[in-house]
């Protein structure tokens, strides 16, 4: 379950991670007030729960209590790539000297966490992933261990950050670990011109299997989530609507959060993450297909796999199995890599559907599903 940036912002504040001072209103008149009580000058951001907020206009400056008051009633309302905007914060504005991006994620593949941090965070952190990959540090993080204190200051160290950023990296940590969440996020992470660390924004995404135990949060404007991603979470997918051309589907979060930067650096954006974990079954990858291939932005498909427990030849059986129950109209582009990955491939080749291809290397799968989706744009 994806939290709310106001909700994310409250954990983070719960953990020591100092944030802006903020509320929250659906009515533009109580905008006007909540400016007021804020000292005046504001900015107004659309709570959705999907990233390109700033791009698509739904973050912006207010620069007295009226101006905030017709700021929101213009964001409220407004549709950011499939979500309706039905809540704003105003929260107070910062003086920022620099931006970083700090965050932690669950790699499946792998059994552990993997941390991920760059000194250029905001906006475009993405494209810096794309073209300098370089410039943000990914570093496993073994659960049993955690974040310590030297952990955190080596990740610090990787990305070029600050060393006082250590004790951020810290106690995000304890949120991914206390409130049961497989993403923490924030971006920016910034330095103001006083020398304070502040989160601007932040992203959460909770574990459904530990909603038992999270329960305040509840389904707050469920309804005004994308009906891809809920259509994915009706049928237990770990999926997030991007706005890019190219279906994504992998084996752990680590791996498919890589794809989306390889798939990037091939000319293409990503369409979506989807991370369908250990069980690569025909249900599973049926599922997969289904939810991916009826969004009309998608026009091609990258299927990327590492065999480990489940194994690549029973994951060519799942999209063999998938194929005869999802009707496949886009390019369906396949890496198998890992255990069995011959007899695999050999299954696929069986099958021999014309709309399915192969590649060896994620480079190269990455790079065909570019110029398929480029192709029938």
């Amino acid at each position: 379950m994806d939290l709310f940036e106001h909700q994310a912002r409250q954990l983070f504040e719960e953990h020591g991670i100092v944030v802006p001072r903020a509320e929250i209103t659906d009515s533009p008149k109580e905008a006007r007030e909540i400016a007021r009580r804020l000292g005046g000058r504001v900015v107004v951001k659309a709570q959705v729960k999907t990233g390109g907020r700033g791009k698509a206009g739904g973050v912006k400056l207010a620069a007295d209590p009226a101006a905030a008051e017709l700021t929101a009633r213009q964001i409220l309302g407004m549709e950011i790539k499939g979500h309706t905007v039905g809540t704003v914060m105003l929260a107070q504005p910062v003086d920022i000297e620099s931006e970083f991006y700090v965050s932690y994620v669950l790699d499946r593949a792998a059994g552990r966490f993997l941390a991920i941090a760059s000194a250029e965070g905001g906006m475009d952190v993405e494209e810096v992933a794309a073209t300098r990959p370089e410039a943000v540090a990914r570093i496993p993080v073994d659960p049993a261990e955690g974040v310590t204190s030297a952990k955190a200051g080596e990740i610090a160290s990787a990305a070029g950050l600050p060393p006082r950023t250590a004790d951020v990296l810290v106690r995000l940590w304890q949120v991914l670990v206390r409130e049961d969440a497989l993403l923490v996020e924030v971006n920016p992470l910034v330095r103001t011109a006083q020398g304070q660390l502040l989160a601007l924004d932040g992203k959460v995404t909770l574990d459904d299997n530990a909603g038992f135990r999270q329960t305040r949060w509840g389904a707050e404007h469920e309804d005004r989530d994308d009906p891809l991603e809920t259509a994915a979470a009706a049928k237990g997918l770990h999926y997030v609507k991007l706005d890019g051309s190219v279906g994504v589907i992998g084996n752990g979060a680590g791996l498919v959060m890589s794809t989306l930067d390889v798939v990037a650096g091939c000319g293409a954006r990503p369409a979506n993450f989807l991370d369908i974990g250990g069980g690569a079954s025909a249900r599973v990858m049926a599922d997969g297909l289904s939810v991916i291939l009826s969004d009309p932005a998608v026009k091609s498909v990258f299927v990327n796999v590492f065999g480990g427990i489940t194994a690549c030849d029973a994951v060519a059986e799942g999209i063999v199995q998938a194929l005869d129950t999802v009707r496949l109209t886009k390019p369906l582009v396949v890496r198998l890599d890992g255990n069995n990955a011959a007899r695999g491939r050999a299954i696929l080749d069986e099958h021999a559907h014309p709309l399915v291809q192969q590649a060896t290397t994620m480079d190269g799968a990455a790079r065909r599903a570019a110029e398929l989706a480029t192709a029938a744009a």
